[in-house]
């Protein structure tokens, strides 16, 4: 039963849409577990450049059928207008292909408009959420008051449900915000018709893998966000509202640990992160510039969901090391090394000087995090352009010695490395 989980092993943003786009070509389906349309996944064909929030990145294949799982939170304003542009691109987005798990739960205009409330309200401590509203949709779910995807089947029940909803939303955007009531008959009609377009693309999604696993098929379960957005295991409060690593994958989905084959990691070459909180290796100025790109370039660091500039910093070991911990990866991916070129030197943290005395792992403990001041190891780097490198022995020596440096200080092999963001632009060390 090949079930292999690709994981974010930084702060998200790492490229799980480039190598899950890779792998997608030998898989049956490809399962998204978590999170909602505030990840951002881009996958370059060529000329073409997909950007995908919600919609599995293996939906690019044709034949492959893409699943949103349990785990997921969706907007369905969201999901149809992505729907819309990938068909009007020739993909085929229709309800063999395209699968919404019921027990996904849905996002509202109210979700939204609570997360605007509560960012503004905690000011210059925000958190800095996409105010889409994602964390106000998993608090309904945890609070056992949500609105499930399947009542899109169900026009009645969707009604009664959303205006319920929409109602005890009014009264604490009014009473503790002080903000307008939301419209709620035009939000029932927009519902509405978004229910009649979505309804036939609902499944059980649990089922539907357990079926494709027993037929021996492969599939693979895209993350978003990662693992230091984990809700338990990455930097609170500074994290998403689910848990995009491994443990996610499996509730999110709905399926047994005993199907998992590989868990895959995905890290660049260096770090990147966006929103607040500690972060040990953060450059600025020139060299902050240089691996963040102009924005020009979609491989460039601004994010796929919002534009916003990312904050960059050197690799962080004990990062990678957290990741493999957590989510017992068996290997990683290592994308964008082709940022790196043309670097004299490059340095890497190796590990961390707290209060005098050397740390070898990552503390989640913001108090603890922010004390951490990065031991590194300088490596030389390489002046050739690697972007047309294919195999191992296409990059140069310090190029390889790079990639070998991480895999054995991270205590996890690199299989893949990608040197660009095309489809082909990727290196096979399996």
């Amino acid at each position: 039963m090949p079930l292999t989980i690709i994981i974010g092993a930084q702060w998200g943003d790492e490229g799980k849409g480039h190598i899950t786009d890779r792998l997608a070509q030998g898989a049956a389906v490809v399962a998204r577990y978590s999170g909602g349309d505030n990840a951002g996944h881009t996958v370059t064909i060529g000329a073409e450049i997909f950007k995908l929030h919600l919609i599995p990145s293996g939906i690019i294949h044709p034949g492959v059928v893409c699943l949103i799982g349990n785990g997921a939170v969706v907007n369905p304003a969201v999901l149809l207008r992505e729907m819309d542009a990938l068909a009007a691109r020739g993909v085929d987005v229709g309800p063999a292909r395209l699968k919404l798990s019921g027990g996904a739960h849905l996002i509202t205009p109210a979700h939204i408009a609570m997360d605007r409330a509560h960012e503004r309200e905690r000011g210059r401590g925000a958190i800095g959420t996409t105010l889409r509203g994602i964390g106000p949709a998993y608090t309904d779910k945890a609070r056992r008051i949500g609105l499930r995807a399947e009542l899109l089947a169900d026009p009645d029940a969707l009604a009664a449900a959303l205006a319920g909803h929409i109602a005890a939303k009014n009264e604490v955007l009014v009473k503790v915000y002080g903000e307008e009531p939301l419209d709620a008959n035009a939000i029932l009609a927009d519902y509405a018709a978004q229910a009649a377009r979505l309804a036939p693309h609902l499944a059980d999604g649990p089922v539907l893998l357990d079926e494709a696993l027993a037929r021996g098929e492969t599939v693979l379960a895209e993350g978003a966000q990662g693992t230091l957005l984990d809700l338990d295991h990455g930097t609170y409060p500074f994290v998403t509202s689910s848990s995009p690593t491994a443990g996610g994958a499996i509730t999110g989905l709905g399926v047994g640990p005993r199907a998992v084959d590989r868990i895959i990691g995905v890290a660049k070459a260096f770090t990147t992160r966006v929103g607040g909180g500690p972060f040990p290796t953060e450059l600025d100025g020139d060299l902050a510039a240089r691996l963040r790109g102009t924005g020009e370039n979609p491989w460039d660091e601004f994010g796929t969901t919002t534009g916003r500039p990312r904050r960059v910093g050197w690799l962080d070991l004990p990062i990678l090391r957290h990741a493999r911990r957590v989510n017992s990866l068996s290997d990683l991916v290592l994308t964008k090394l082709d940022i790196l070129s043309g670097l004299a030197e490059i340095p890497v943290a190796v590990a961390y000087d707290l209060d005098g005395r050397r740390r070898a792992d990552f503390p989640t403990d913001l108090s603890v995090l922010a004390r951490c001041r990065p031991i590194y190891e300088t490596l030389p780097g390489w002046g050739e352009d690697i972007t047309g490198a294919r195999r191992p022995a296409d990059l140069p020596a310090n190029a390889r010695r790079y990639v070998d440096f991480i895999a054995a200080a991270a205590g996890v092999p690199v299989s893949y490395v990608s040197v660009g963001p095309g489809r082909e632009q990727f290196i096979s060390r399996d």
